[in-house]
């Protein structure tokens, strides 16, 4: 990492005191803020980061076309996080005032400000407008030349606003520099791509809307390590522990990841916590991610190939377009979704599979998982697609290439485990994929009995 500047160097410190006070801030899962997978921003939030190591591409190849997915940035508390937290809260402020001095904890929480309202709903933080705007100026300087002026930007979102907002804010990081202006900014809401999963009729009945689906979940809920952490809560707070339950204990851990999203600050909710008991309350956010996102059901990944063949097929007209010597009519797709946008996109491409499915009895034995939500799709997360065009190639195969990164990291190809593939490898690799795998045929809901896990 560059040296910073003093005001800057100040600032670093006083945040890594933030972060280490919480100690428990690489453990928030989709809650987690985005410096948490790439540490150099919280010192420069538009630096690059480190060099990096790895296969490089040919000097003689050029960017046609970036395709970035993005999820939006860091949000407020969803309505129904903001009342269970209103209830615990409401539950300390009902204790007794000589039972202060007794259970110093409760106190110091009850005490604390409940500044959430439910209007806030999951609505974009200042933060998470941050977040795009750096993000937007990072990608810039990474590829110049895409972004150079007026080049044409296709900018697309869910319809939710957390992204709209969060799509405004990457419009703006880019600047007027960049010669980008309104009328060259193709503005679109894409729910068919960006919410794939609520148009999809077998996810939503079987998965979405089935609580048999999540019986992992709710099996470690009320298993051994949860309760061990619920036990320790409820004696902190000096409460009864049939008065909690692991939604509640679950939302008292998420308020300690909000406060440091959104305010960068060490709520005293985290006092609660250890970092053990943060490991336990990450394994349930993954494992809600893995059954109902990631590779506990083949519908979950299997109904995002609309999304992945879409982004094929405009890469496979940018390479027609260079072919025939014409100008790419899209040399920037950027796109705004959610973490639901993401992870099951990745899972149909087999990134972070574990040899072993997460399940509530194999905790200890999933320690060193690949799946961990909050390295893969925390706040601001970002996949991006870069092709290459390459001059002084040995075979026509080589001239075209292209790169992937996850959180402005270069992935490795599963094929050829190298950060750089030909196009043609890569699409032969997932061939299967984009001949075979049909949205509509993947979400027609079987014809009987369709709460059957049996189904999926």
């Amino acid at each position: 990492m560059a040296p910073c500047r003093a005001g800057a160097a100040l600032l670093f410190l006083s945040l890594l005191l933030v972060v280490a006070s919480a100690g428990l801030s690489g453990y928030f899962g989709t809650k987690s803020r985005y410096e948490e997978v790439n540490p150099h921003l919280v010192c420069d939030p538009l630096s690059l980061g480190p060099a990096t190591v790895g296969s490089r591409l040919p000097a003689a190849c050029a960017p046609l076309q970036l395709r970035a997915l993005l999820r939006h940035g860091t949000r407020y508390p969803t309505a129904g996080q903001i009342r269970r937290l209103g209830e615990l809260h409401a539950r300390l402020l009902r204790r007794p005032a000589a039972a202060a001095a007794a259970c110093p904890t409760a106190a110091d929480l009850a005490a604390w400000q409940m500044w959430y309202e439910e209007s806030l709903d999951g609505r974009l933080a200042p933060q998470g407008r941050r977040d795009m705007e750096h993000l937007a100026r990072r990608l810039a300087a990474r590829f110049p030349a895409l972004f150079a002026a007026r080049r044409r930007l296709v900018l697309a979102s869910s319809s939710k606003h957390r992204c709209l907002q969060s799509g405004a804010a990457f419009r703006r990081g880019l600047g007027p520099s960049l010669s980008l202006g309104s009328d060259e900014v193709e503005v679109e809401v894409n729910d068919s791509l960006m919410r794939f999963f609520d148009h999809c009729a077998k996810f939503v009945a079987l998965v979405e809307e089935n609580d048999a689906a999540m019986c992992q979940v709710h099996a470690f809920k009320e298993g051994p390590e949860m309760r061990k952490v619920l036990e320790k809560v409820a004696s902190a707070l000096c409460l009864p522990v049939e008065e909690l339950n692991a939604d509640l204990v679950q939302v008292a851990f998420l308020t300690c990841s909000y406060e440091l999203a959104i305010k960068n600050v060490t709520s005293p909710w985290c006092s609660l916590f250890s970092e053990e008991d943060a490991k336990v309350l990450e394994y349930l956010n993954d494992l809600k991610q893995y059954w109902k996102r990631g590779y506990g059901y083949d519908i979950n990944s299997r109904s995002s190939c609309i999304l992945f063949q879409d982004i094929f097929q405009h890469l496979d007209k940018a390479v027609e377009e260079s072919k025939s010597s014409k100008p790419i009519s899209s040399p920037l797709i950027v796109q705004v979704g959610h973490a639901e946008t993401l992870q099951p996109l990745l899972a149909l491409m087999g990134f972070f599979k574990d040899d072993e499915p997460l399940k509530a009895n194999n905790y200890i034995r999933q320690t060193g998982r690949k799946f961990r939500s909050g390295q893969i799709v925390p706040y601001a997360a970002n996949l991006v697609f870069v092709l290459y065009h390459c001059d002084q190639v040995k075979t026509s195969k080589e001239e075209y290439q292209v790169q992937m990164l996850l959180n402005e990291k270069l992935m490795l190809f599963h094929h050829s485990n190298e950060t750089i593939s030909t196009y043609e490898d890569l699409k032969d690799y997932y061939k299967d994929i984009l001949e075979n795998c049909h949205f509509k045929e993947e979400c027609e809901l079987p014809k009987v009995n369709i709460t059957a896990i049996d189904e999926l």
